[in-house]
């Protein structure tokens, strides 16, 4: 398969359109299909009218199909059987394969290879929700249709229109045993099915999807069917940015009118294929049903120039049920739900044996409820069979939850059984080398041939992992073992360090919890890829039961400062770190860090007659109405809220309440958070409280009296489940005269874009909390622009800034765009929005008769009508004439000169924390961030001698390769555009560049500094009028960012951590280094003199003629620019290339437009010079 390979990285693959839909325009009769009874299976044609079939293969492969499918989408025995026609399954898919290898074969030439895929349908069933038909029987019927496709000669096979992930995983597994039996390995792609929904028909999305089978190692992973192409935007752009391997789309020809017809034509159809080639997101593309011969003509055309995606993704660790979770920084430690398990629960233990299973998976919903991010299942109970169990309850507990489910068994046929039942991407609990290899030989090959993720105990012949070093010991031997000889990925290894009870007084166990701490922080630095996992509540066993809560408390918090990605704990009885009195805090650490006889017993004498009831909050009246309503947000607690509420209610308005003690107790929250006292899923508990007492106090709020002021669709991007500040916003705007539309969470653009066609608003909010859901907002902003919606937007979120919002938005947008940082300004700007007075931004809507031309923004208008250029920039100088205008590239530049730029203190500073001036925030860090501050300084020396070093060793290696290309080209300006001519014709544009004014009278704009034409047209001509020379602009585009993620990765393999940050680190300096040396180069060809005794650090201080400023930047905002520069420049000579938001790959990587004008300057588009 090195060729079909080789064709994918060369260019954008077609593969055919419908069988079905060529089919339905023959004609066919019963008497085709073999007589009335075999009438509709489209398989049997394959026999009675291979003629036929063979024909519609002809059409497609010569309307430029590079890819058929063979007409085998319903051959499996499970659909046959409906036609009588089970026992036929192999001779028909065999067959089908034959008739498309004979076309393929017909067509195929050196230059055009033509391929052979065969189509392997969903069948009728769906395991997930069908109780007739089990995995090991489905798995059977695609494992005969596969033998008879590989028998026939298929290229690869293509698993589509998956409706259920399970029945994905049984044909993958199905499929793999055929190829063993034929000894014929092909690629195989899978293809699922998104309703309009914006799910599959099973419930996962798009990434949940992906992480469920990409252990079947696809080739591509893509869409079709279900929608149009127009349907598919947002999941294709997820899978693009989630994919390692290539990606495939083939749409139907739009959605069926009420008769059943598509009505898309070829050239919509390809117009819309076109455009998710233009961002880069496809390798392979089609079409499904609606589609003939002449829309795939139409897509060959139109996407032959297209260059191919270019899959370079990283793997992250994932686990998935109906839908994905990531185990991430920001959001560990995850929770495990462990009250679903035989051994800790007696309620739990006692349902399953009674069979009250409808009960029992009501625990694992409460877990989830209670903040659960993952279920922990265990039926092993000695007295019962754990096999039947595991079988019974399994179904019951999956209908409930939509959270990833760990499989906690020691018996490889137990955890077998349990993921033929999840479609999502489970733990598996546990693996270890106590027998030596046994369990890795029995449960290793069902996680490669289910998709799971494992958790592996630090037990070897020798016993459990005490010490520390044990500890890294068996988990450096358990990794060589997993990842070299069993090729499992890094990310699908969760170690568990092992927990110890403190208070049992085996002298064996002293000390285990510091062990355990600092064990689980070596192996974290030594396997970053990997993840860690504790169960959290043995460390507390045989202590009183007020005093395990807070113990497992402190624990967590401990072992979340040293890495901990997973905990194991009852999220019922979860008592937050934060709330614990220091008195109690200082026993359970001393007892955790200080294991001693005398520490057990203080801990135990503090709790042996105090209740845990004796740790909830109390609303006890100890401190002020106002201080108890901030605390109950604090603790996440509800008990006393409502009677507060009701008390505050005599004093304040609701409004009153909310904006001061309640967003008073979130803002603690919020610090609490950040100084790792609280985890993400307490916060979420404490965004449960204030919803509660949001909505408690709603009923309280009196609507203006006015009419309604106008309509506002609210909605949490994409991505993103986070609503208590929208359901703020919500509450006042519809209690201030607004009507309020609430779209609810993880929005995506056409459901957004769909709705305000249909509602048809007057303003748009958006909201998100993470980091991700800024940029997910600068994307929204675009699709809404791009579908003609120009209402103005309002967004707020704790990660959104104004900065971010009138630079990086506003400007991609054609509406106003506002940034909001509470719910009450939000409603001010609606308020002063709607009544004309709103000041919007950079991306100002002004009316043609307002419009002033200092004033006008960016928005899609004709700018350069009506602007002019600032009174302030003169033109009075010379012309600086580069001495050349060819086009100049500069390969594996001397590192050697460019190391005098590199700004070692900043380094320093930025990346190693070394000292820094202080700042007013910095002077109330705390002692113990003062401490870690000063230890920084201490080794100052040490860091600049280890970073020194390095540098000399990349230079002399050449680990980092710089390469440039960079050309000067005459432009002219006219108003707020430079116009960049071809040198050759001196008068053809290339490309238009328009940039941003300041909002004030002489405002400055980039186009002030290139000389404008004095001319006018004149009869269709261009005049000289008075005879000005023409002005010249520089670009330049370089990197030094080729092979460093690699280079980087294996220094991070090899456990060089300190280099491997390092070299990305000084990847970036050096490009920032580099782009000094070519600007100061550009000067010396335009004939610009530096200073005889300019320096590195006058350089970096821009001490010298002209300016440079790149696209995405704040004086230049419009990152789209970036096309402009590398079509003009085409640096993918040198091994770049732009993604679909215009980002350049690889990173550290630098483009810029380069101004010689004396007077240049870089300047703020605030107004402020």
């Amino acid at each position: 398969m090195t060729l079909l390979y080789g064709q994918l990285a060369e260019r954008i693959l077609i593969l055919d359109g419908a069988m079905g839909t060529m089919l339905q325009q023959k004609g066919l009769t019963a008497k085709d299909f073999g007589g009335a009874k075999y009438e509709g299976c489209n398989e049997i044609l394959n026999l009675t009218r291979p003629a036929l079939v063979l024909q519609i293969h002809e059409a497609y492969l010569k309307a430029g199909a590079d890819i058929i499918e063979t007409n085998s989408f319903g051959a499996t025995s499970v659909i046959l059987k409906e036609y009588d026609l089970a026992d036929k399954d192999i001779e028909l898919n065999k067959q089908a394969a034959t008739l498309a290898r004979q076309a393929a074969d017909k067509w195929s030439t050196p230059a055009k290879p033509r391929f052979v895929a065969g189509s392997i349908g969903p069948t009728t069933k769906m395991l997930t929700l069908s109780s007739d038909i089990t995995f090991t029987e489905l798995e059977q019927a695609y494992f005969r249709q596969g033998l008879g496709l590989l028998e026939g000669g298929v290229d690869l096979l293509l698993i589509e229109t998956c409706q259920d992930t399970l029945n994905a995983k049984a044909a993958g597994s199905g499929l793999r045993r055929a190829m063993a039996e034929t000894k014929r390995e092909v690629p195989v792609i899978v293809s699922c099915t998104i309703e309009p929904s914006g799910t599959m028909l099973a419930g996962q999305n798009i990434e949940a999807f992906y992480i469920s089978i990409k252990h079947l190692k696809p080739l591509a992973v893509g869409l079709n069917c279900g929608t149009g192409a127009e349907l598919m935007n947002d999941h294709l752009r997820t899978l693009n940015d989630l994919a390692a391997c290539a990606v495939i789309c083939y749409p139907n020809a739009g959605l069926p009118d009420e008769d059943g017809n598509y009505r898309e034509t070829p050239e919509e159809f390809a117009r819309k294929m076109h455009k998710f080639a233009q961002n880069g997101w496809l390798n392979i593309a089609g079409g499904c049903c609606g589609t003939t011969a002449e829309h795939i003509a139409a897509l060959a055309e139109a996407l032959k120039d297209c260059r191919p995606r270019q899959a370079a993704v990283a793997e992250k660790s994932c686990v998935s049920g109906i839908e994905a979770i990531w185990p991430e920084e920001d959001n560990r430690p995850l929770l495990v739900g462990e009250r679903t398990n035989v051994i800790g629960s007696r309620r739990f233990k006692e349902l399953i044996s009674s069979g009250q299973l409808e009960e029992a998976s009501e625990i694992a919903r409460t877990q989830v409820r209670k903040g659960a991010q993952i279920i922990d299942i265990c039926v092993s109970n000695p007295d019962r069979n754990e096999l039947e169990d595991m079988v019974a309850f399994l179904p019951y507990v999956l209908k409930k939850i939509k959270v990833p489910v760990m499989l906690d068994s020691i018996d490889p046929e137990v955890i077998e059984a349990g993921l033929r039942f999840c479609q999502g991407k489970a733990i598996i609990n546990s693996i270890n080398l106590e027998n030596g290899l046994e369990r890795f030989e029995r449960v290793v090959p069902l996680v490669k041939k289910y998709g799971a993720a494992v958790v592996v105990g630090l037990i070897d012949e020798q016993g459990m992992a005490l010490t520390r070093q044990r500890k890294l010991e068996v988990a450096e031997r358990c990794y060589d073992l997993l990842v070299k000889q069993y090729d499992l990925a890094p990310v699908d290894i969760i170690f568990d360090p092992l927990t110890f009870p403190v208070g049992t007084g085996d002298r064996k166990y002293l000390g285990s919890a510091v062990e355990t701490i600092e064990g689980l922080r070596l192996i974290k630095k030594r396997f970053p890829e990997c993840k860690t996992l504790l169960g959290i509540s043995n460390v507390s066993f045989g202590l009183p039961a007020a005093g395990r809560e807070v113990l497992n408390a402190v624990f967590l918090y401990l072992n979340t400062l040293a890495g901990l990605d997973y905990a194991i704990v009852n999220t019922e009885k979860l008592v937050r770190y934060a709330s614990i009195p220091e008195q109690e805090k200082k026993l359970a650490e001393d007892l955790l860090l200080n294991t001693s006889e005398q520490a057990l017993k203080d801990f135990i004498d503090y709790y042996r007659e105090k209740k845990p009831a004796a740790l909830t909050f109390s609303t006890e009246q100890i401190l002020p109405l106002e201080q108890r309503l901030a605390e109950y947000i604090v603790q996440g607690s509800r008990e006393g809220l409502e009677s507060d509420l009701r008390e505050a209610l005599n004093r304040y308005s609701p409004l009153e309440i909310i904006n001061g003690p309640l967003l008073e107790g979130m803002e603690r929250v919020g610090t609490l958070f950040n100084q790792n006292k609280l985890i993400v899923a307490e916060v979420l508990q404490s965004a449960e409280v204030m919803k509660a007492a949001v909505s408690f106090l709603e009923k309280y709020m009196t609507k203006a009296e006015h009419a309604t002021r106008g309509k506002v669709l609210l909605a949490t991007v994409k991505g993103d489940v986070h609503d208590i500040g929208k359901n703020l916003v919500g509450i006042i705007l519809s209690n201030n005269g607004y009507k309020v539309v609430d779209l609810g969470v993880k929005v995506d653009s056409e459901q957004l874009i769909s709705a305000s066609k249909a509602e048809k608003p007057d303003a748009i909010g958006l909201s998100g909390l993470l980091v991700k859901s800024v940029q997910q907002m600068r994307i929204t902003a675009q699709d809404l622009r791009e579908s003609g919606i120009n209402v103005p937007l309002v967004l707020g979120g704790a990660a959104l800034t104004k900065k971010f919002t009138e630079e990086r938005i506003a400007p991609v947008y054609a509406g106003p765009v506002l940034y909001a940082h509470d719910a009450m300004e939000g409603l001010s700007l609606l308020n002063d929005l709607l009544a004309g007075k709103a000041k919007t931004g950079l991306n100002r809507q002004i009316s043609e008769q307002e419009a002033e031309p200092s004033r006008i923004g960016f928005a899609g208008k004709d700018i350069d009508a009506v602007a002019v250029s600032s009174a302030t920039v003169s033109w009075d100088h010379p012309v600086y004439r580069p001495k050349t205008l060819a086009r100049q590239v500069l390969w594996n530049y001397p590192l050697q000169k460019l190391k005098a730029y590199l700004d070692m203190p900043f380094i320093l500073r930025r990346y190693l924390g070394g000292q820094r001036q202080k700042t007013q925030a910095d002077a109330q860090f705390d002692a113990q961030i003062e401490a870690t501050r000063q230890s920084y300084r201490d080794k100052e020396k040490e860091f600049r001698l280890i970073l020194q070093d390095f540098i000399d060793e990349i230079v002399q290696k050449e680990l980092i390769k710089a390469h440039g290309v960079y050309a000067f080209f005459p432009a002219y300006s006219e108003g707020n555009s430079i116009f960049v001519i071809d040198p050759d014709s001196r008068s053809a544009v290339l490309e238009e560049f328009t940039f941003l004014r300041q909002p004030k009278s002489d405002g400055l704009c980039l186009a002030d500094y290139i000389r404008p034409l004095w001319w006018q047209p004149t009869g269709g001509q261009r005049s000289s009028g008075q005879n000005q020379p023409q002005d010249y602009i520089g670009l330049f585009v370089l990197t030094t960012g080729l092979q460093v993620s690699e280079l980087a990765k294996g220094l991070q393999d090899k456990g060089e951590y300190l280099k491997s940050f390092l070299l990305q680190v000084l990847a970036l300096e050096f490009a920032e280094a580099f782009a000094e040396e070519i600007h100061r180069i550009m000067r010396e060809i335009w004939g610009l003199e530096d200073a005889p005794d300019l320096t590195a650090a006058d350089l970096r201080k821009r001490r010298y003629q002209g300016i440079r400023v790149s696209p995405g930047y704040a004086i230049c905002p419009q990152i789209e620019y970036q096309q402009k520069i590398f079509r003009l420049l085409k640096p993918e000579e040198i091994g770049l290339s732009l993604t679909e938001n215009f980002m350049m790959e690889p990173e550290a990587s630098i483009s810029a437009l380069v101004f010689s004008h004396p007077q240049a300057k870089i300047f703020t588009l605030t107004g402020d010079s």
